[in-house]
């Protein structure tokens, strides 16, 4: 049975695989689209945890501030939890107002590695006048610190 010539010759050996491979040598992929490098944080360390510490100082009474808005602040974007980290590894005594930092859903992130300071945290903010609805969130909009 002869095959039409509009159909082309169909095989599965390795013959087929150097045919395949050669055309698919000669095309090139197609151009992804190139994503510009991040600017370099230049705070590392003691420098990173002072300018995080810096905007946190600045947030007034009554007021929050999303990790994410403090991490921009400080000089580094898309750092929101190195803001995270350097605040839960605060010394209980500072002067930082480190319970004035809540995560992007207006909520207080609880953790079992915070070992209470979120029931703290949340006290802490009732107390400045910061009221939560049912579901343990705080209106964002009203409350957030917007330097």
């Amino acid at each position: 049975m002869k095959r039409s010539p509009k159909w082309p010759r169909v095989s599965v050996g390795p013959a087929s695989r150097v045919v395949e491979g050669s055309a698919a040598a000669r095309r090139k992929p197609p151009g992804l689209p190139i994503r510009k490098p991040r600017p370099a944080v230049t705070l590392r360390g003691d420098a990173a945890a002072e300018a995080i510490c810096a905007v946190v100082r600045r947030i007034p009474r009554g007021w929050v501030a999303t990790y994410g808005q403090v991490a921009t602040m400080a000089g580094m974007p898309r750092r929101a939890r190195l803001v995270g980290r350097v605040l839960q590894r605060l010394e209980p005594t500072t002067n930082v107002p480190w319970h004035r930092v809540v995560n992007a859903k207006g909520e207080v992130s609880f953790s079992l590695s915070r070992n209470g300071g979120d029931i703290l945290q949340r006290r802490l903010l009732e107390k400045e006048g910061i009221k939560f609805d049912a579901s343990n969130r705080l209106d964002l909009e009203r409350n957030r610190w917007l330097d």
